[in-house]
């Protein structure tokens, strides 16, 4: 089991003085704002040399179609169309990103239901559950009628099923997927409903919101509770809960990248094992660059480089395990676009000048590139409700958005 760390007396202090500070500036920013810039970024932001491009620019080729039996759902966080050409340009203006190599390609709206412009809350119940809510709201509408997300059905229908962030797990985002609240402040009751939901792997930051019972419940219940890059490059398969950071993962050493952790992940849930499941498993894994977002809420272009570098080597990862199977559907978007980023290149000496018309959130349309059976599915501009809902067809199923309450969780991890 591991311990529980207290790295959190600096961070209290730096808080309350931000927060002085802020108030005396007649300032007021909203939670999601004001969380990521807490934190100065570690030496080295800006170094990108961990970077492995595609060696071609040459779109990939779409798979036949084949019956989906694996979806893995990326979303950068904050990631908006200049946050994808900035970063191309700064690996070098003619290469691609591999999220650029998938060959559909698609704009999202992502309004709220609430008048005004969305938080992650919101936009991932939209992108989960198929349904609009209120900022803040998780995996229900705004009068608290509670939907079920794809990953829930597909768990119903057998699916494994994972997580995987550089957040705290029980953040927004990955909360969307596995839980259902009024408040996505309230963590730590987050937390349990995902493991209560038994997500088959989780990996991410956020341990100081679970709580040492409901990891050793975990631990009794079948999971491999794990905090360290050496016990998850040693795991067995099964199920896991890797909590790397007491809140969000630094994204350096000694902590895994966001890549190790989905091919951690890939790993897992296709591992064919007769005790865990199914001996040929469908699974659905959502991926989360969370961090692009927090860059972006701070202005800081080179932090918003690497953030979606490490996150384009995560689609890598995903777009490396379709090739190889055939039945597996990849999706690459995001939730939102942070920063109304805009940028120019100076024609003479190649340098960069980055603009931004605000630290918060935007009304823009974001990407959505798709590859895989049913990705012609995903071109053209739709509303972020319609990803999981042509998910859901693809996949099968019947009827979605569907009411929580038509959904029968599994008891146990087996």
């Amino acid at each position: 089991m591991p311990k529980r760390k207290d790295k959190m007396k600096v961070f209290k202090l730096s808080t309350l003085v931000l927060i002085v500070l802020l108030l005396g500036a007649g300032c007021c920013p909203s939670m999601e704002t004001f969380y990521y810039r807490m934190a100065a970024p570690p030496a080295g932001d800006g170094d990108i040399s961990f970077y492995r491009g595609p060696a071609s620019d040459t779109m990939l080729v779409n798979l036949p179609d084949a019956e989906v039996r694996t979806v893995i759902y990326c979303i950068g966080d904050g990631m908006g169309f200049n946050h994808v050409a900035l970063t191309r340009h700064y690996t070098g203006s003619s290469k691609t990103l591999w999220m650029e190599l998938l060959p559909v390609k698609g704009e999202v709206m992502t309004h709220p239901a609430n008048p005004g412009i969305t938080d992650s809350a919101a936009s991932g119940t939209a992108m989960a559950c198929g349904v609009k809510t209120n900022n803040g709201m998780i995996g229900m509408t705004p009068d608290k009628t509670v939907y079920s997300s794809i990953l829930e059905v597909l768990d119903k229908k057998g699916w494994r099923t994972g997580l995987v962030v550089t957040s705290p797990i029980s953040h927004a985002t990955p909360a969307v997927f596995a839980s259902h609240i009024d408040s996505r402040g309230k963590q730590k009751d987050i937390a349990i409903q995902q493991f209560e939901n038994r997500v088959d792997v989780l990996l991410g930051g956020g341990q100081k919101f679970w709580t040492d019972e409901t990891l050793a419940e975990a631990a009794d219940t079948g999971y491999q509770v794990i905090d360290t890059r050496d016990e998850m490059l040693a795991l067995k398969p099964g199920p896991v809960i890797g909590l790397f950071a007491d809140e969000g993962m630094t994204t350096f050493d000694p902590e895994p990248s966001l890549s190790e952790m989905t091919k951690t992940a890939i790993d897992l849930l296709s591992s064919k094992t007769q005790e865990w499941f199914a001996p040929a498993p469908k699974f659905f894994l959502m991926i989360e660059g969370s961090q692009i977002d927090w860059a972006a809420h701070a202005n800081d272009a080179d932090r918003v480089v690497r953030q979606t570098l490490l996150f384009d080597m995560a689609v890598r990862e995903a777009i490396e395990f379709a090739r190889r199977d055939g039945h597996t559907l990849v999706l690459v978007t995001a939730d939102h676009e942070t920063g109304g980023l805009t940028f120019n290149v100076d024609p003479d000496t190649g340098n960069v000048k980055t603009k931004w018309s605000t630290g918060g959130h935007t009304a823009a349309n974001v990407p959505i590139f798709a590859f895989g059976p049913g990705a012609e599915k995903f071109a053209g501009t739709m509303d972020n409700t319609d990803i999981p809902k042509r998910i859901a067809e693809l996949t099968g199923i019947k009827t979605f958005p569907v009411v929580k309450a038509d959904v029968t969780q599994k008891a146990t991890v087996k």
